[in-house]
């Protein structure tokens, strides 16, 4: 084998693995340390035990294993061995595994100690997927509490060592610097998006015309993949016709993915269009061009929905780094850049870490078994956010995983055991259950084919009905029907069943198993047009032209909120109410609904059958009880606002001062008094005061300062009154009222005479808020507006004096207000 540059510092991460547990290695794109590394650590024997090496995409995590394997000699499965899912290839001879991060997950999982095996390496961990946090977690506690001499190299293209180094401190540092020929940039802006695939079709064909070598693209999706792929079909001509056009993608059979990866043949040239599955992992043989769109798609995950959002980004400064360098691994390079210099500066140095926006179920679940019911108890480079992981926990419950304390239920540990995301775990364990109890194995080889479908959507079906594609899995008619077969199979090995189970679809409980897993999205139409209403209260859309839109009640397991903020259905099935009912009971609750009906003016009351927050069923009930109309007058005001209710002056200033409570004097801690709080907080202020009212009419009956200086309570009413006085006693005596204004400085309007001898503003509310003097004329009309009444005195009241003096000679007009008596009287009675 040639140099690589790992080989320089392979003495150096040799002696930090023989005196250290942790060790961070930086090395860039085709250093070595995903293929040299691994076999020099078994030939030098540094390592006492199995070596498990993460890697995080099954893609690169076969060719890995395939690659050392056959610079041993050797078969997958020997010496190296490989793990990923519905894939296992490791025998007694196995001392380097090369698994995909979830893998790893599971391991640590079921055997805490991980006996026998020595080192784990973290491959590309700059790529911050959520199982490789979460392994590493795992991993270092592991190390703390169970094995001291478990060893941990974290490797990378571009680390954010800073990180790294806080959450491993005693870790040794390795640095390669790599082999990198000359990388020549080119910047070629593309103003609107939509050209993107145009002008990429345009620079590829220039390039393959004046430049030698083959070429990689970078694209966001698959979509754009297969369109610019049409595009150079057009554009390269018969003169052409050594140049092959290789896309590579994830869900690719293997001889494709192979296509691309592997050198062209002697005399040929390649065009590879990739996804960023390319950055990094993979060496695609003889690439000397790359033309980089600087986009991806990520997946945003909504806590609040339970929906993820595709969203086109800008890739981070350190993924324009690794894709260039790919120009610039066998010779002297050129990277042409679809976007400016200046947009790439603009762009964050890393990308976001996938455990901020990602759905967290599985990590919620992987916590619930390692024991850990606060996630601080572990050490992550990012804290998952709490919000996702308390909906996650919400979700667990709703599958039957967890109780209500948190706690593994038996179908959760089953659901464990089998290695799959949460939502299909539940599918199959329910499947298995209920099998067993109805004597019928086609509710497992069902469960078993629908999860074979989730996991890898089938490409190419225009078709979203999850019965359909069950139907072609069955009749063998489906592409990849094998690959599909093969890993239902393993699904049904996994739950006991007998090996080469036929394969048998049961219509009648698809729909319900796959409402186990998808509890929060069985949907109801809204309207023949295809739009649906989630159990979990979110609207969903399906092309009106399927087959689909006309049913009634469907189950959804793929949904995606597009760029024009709809969210789609990309996979579902039919579902029967009644058999829905009568399998899964836990998931329905009927209720007595009661509601003032507008229209009609009465009381209007049903039985109420509710799928979350779906109606499913309503009849009309008996007329209630007057004595219940309590309740439904509340749904009312509710739904109409607080503006029904009779606010009489002395309520309205109670509440406006409470609430200017709140603004002004937050440590008080009065009680929220804003419409949306109330309205929420309807049955412990108003509903006690709605007693014996049976009408709407009636509402303006109920005494509302009572229900607020209730709510308030005793005490903070008392100091609300202490505080912002609804009056202001002047020097003369009087009271007068202040005028409390939402969103505004309280008003005093008094006659000027009133306030002689006050030096200063008046002020409430511990002096935190002055008065707005509005100081009147002895025809009560405004003279002047001030917050500043000790500036009055000694300036603009000379003008008020002087021309008042003469309209009102009567009334008194000191020289020194500031000084004089205050009066209420005229001159001739002082």
């Amino acid at each position: 084998m040639s140099q690589l540059p790992i080989d320089e510092v392979l003495a150096t991460l040799f002696s930090a693995l023989t005196h250290h547990t942790q060790v961070i290695l930086k090395a860039p794109p085709g250093a070595g340390k995903s293929t040299r590394l691994p076999l020099a650590l078994l030939d030098k024997a540094v390592i006492q035990g199995r070596i498990i090496m993460l890697e995080p995409r099954r893609l690169a995590a076969r060719n890995i294993a395939g690659y050392l394997a056959q610079q041993l000699g050797e078969r997958v499965g020997q010496t190296v061995g490989l793990r990923v899912r519905g894939e296992t290839k490791v025998s007694s001879q196995t001392r380097l595994e090369i698994v995909t991060e979830g893998v790893m997950t599971r391991m640590l999982q079921h055997d805490p100690e991980l006996a026998g095996v020595g080192l784990i390496i973290f491959d590309e961990f700059h790529e911050r997927s959520i199982h490789a946090d979460t392994a590493l977690a795992l991993a270092i506690e592991v190390q703390q509490a169970l094995r001291d001499d478990l060893q941990l190299l974290v490797m990378s293209a571009t680390l954010d060592q800073t990180a790294l180094v806080q959450l491993l401190p005693e870790a040794y540092y390795v640095e390669s610097q790599g082999r990198c020929f000359p990388v020549k940039y080119r910047y070629q802006a593309v103003s609107d998006p939509r050209d993107v695939i145009e002008q990429m079709a345009a620079a590829i064909n220039q390039l393959l015309t004046t430049e030698s070598g083959s070429v990689l693209a970078f694209l966001p999706g698959v979509g754009e993949i297969k369109r610019l792929a049409q595009a150079l079909a057009t554009r390269l001509t018969s003169a052409n016709s050594t140049i092959n056009i290789c896309p590579l993608y994830g869900q690719l059979p293997i001889e494709q993915q192979q296509q691309a990866i592997n050198p062209p043949p002697a005399g040929q040239r390649k065009v590879v269009l990739a996804t960023n599955i390319a950055e990094t992992s993979l060496t695609i043989e003889g690439i000397r061009l790359v033309v980089d769109s600087g986009l991806e798609r990520i997946a945003l995950w909504d806590p609040k929905t339970g929906i993820s959002r595709l969203q086109q980004v800008r890739i981070a400064q350190s993924s324009a780094e690794q894709r260039a360098g790919r120009a610039g691994r066998l010779e002297a390079g050129i990277c042409l850049r679809m976007y400016s210099e200046e947009s790439l500066q603009r762009q964050p140095a890393t990308p976001q870490p996938e455990i901020l926006r990602s759905d967290l179920t599985a990590l919620a679940m992987d916590l619930v078994q390692w024991g850990c019911h606060d996630p601080q108890e572990l050490q992550w480079l990012d804290l998952p956010p709490a919000i996702a992981l308390q909906q996650s926990r919400q979700l667990l419950q709703q599958l039957g995983a967890i109780d209500e304390r948190g706690q593994q239920t038996p179908r959760g540990q089953v659901m464990q055991t089998l290695g799959v995301d949460p939502r299909h775990g539940a599918i199959l364990a329910f499947a298995k259950q209920m099998a067993h109890q109805q004597a019928d194995a086609t509710i497992l080889t069902t469960a078993a084919m629908l999860v074979a479908l989730l996991e890898d959507p089938p490409r190419g079906i225009d078709n979203p009905d999850l019965a359909f594609q069950l139907h072609l899995l069955e009749t063998k008619k489906l592409a990849k029907s094998h690959a599909y077969v093969q890993r239902t199979q393993q699904h049904l090995a996994a739950l006991g069943a007998a090996k080469n189970s036929e394969l048998k679809v049961n219509n009648h409980w698809a729909a319900i198993v796959l409402a186990v897993g998808f509890p929060d999205r069985i949907a109801q139409s809204r309207a023949e047009d295809g739009r649906y209403q989630l159990a979990n209260g979110q609207g969903v859309m399906l092309e009106s032209s399927q087959g689909l839109a006309s049913q009634s009640l469907l189950v959804v397991a793929d949904v995606v909120k597009t760029r024009q903020g709809d969210s789609r259905i990309f996979s579902a099935i039919s579902a029967d109410l009644n058999g829905l009912q009568h399998a899964l009971p836990e998931l329905f609750n009927q209720c007595e609904w009661l509601d003032w009906d507008d229209k009609k003016g009465r009381l209007s009351a049903e039985h109420r059958t509710y799928c979350g927050k779906l109606i499913v069923a309503r009849s009309l009930a008996a007329t209630p009880d007057a004595t219940l109309a309590s309740a439904a007058l509340l749904n009312a005001v509710k739904r109409k606002g607080l503006a029904v209710l009779n606010w009489t002056p002395a309520a309205a200033l109670l509440l406006t001062r409470g609430r200017c409570g709140n603004q002004w004097l937050p440590e008080a801690d009065f009680p929220a008094l804003d419409e949306v709080s109330l309205l929420a907080n309807a049955e412990q202020w108003l509903l006690p005061y709605l007693n014996g009212i049976t009408t709407l009419k009636g509402l303006q009956k109920v005494n509302l300062v009572a229900a607020l200086e209730a709510y308030l309570g005793w005490n903070k009413k008392q100091q609300l009154d202490q505080l912002l006085p609804t009056h202001y006693q002047v020097p003369t005596g009087s009271k007068i009222a202040i005028r409390y204004q939402a969103q505004q400085q309280p008003v005093l309007a008094v006659k000027l005479q009133e306030m002689f001898g006050e030096p200063t503003t008046p002020t409430i509310a511990n002096g935190k808020v002055a008065l707005v003097l509005e100081l009147l004329s002895p025809a009560q009309r405004p003279l002047q507006i001030t917050q500043d009444l000790a500036g009055f005195w000694q300036g603009s009241y000379k003008d008020v004096q002087k021309e008042m003096k003469g309209r009102y000679p009567k009334h008194p007009w000191p020289d020194d207000p500031a000084n004089h008596c205050p009066t209420r009287k005229i001159k001739k009675y002082l």
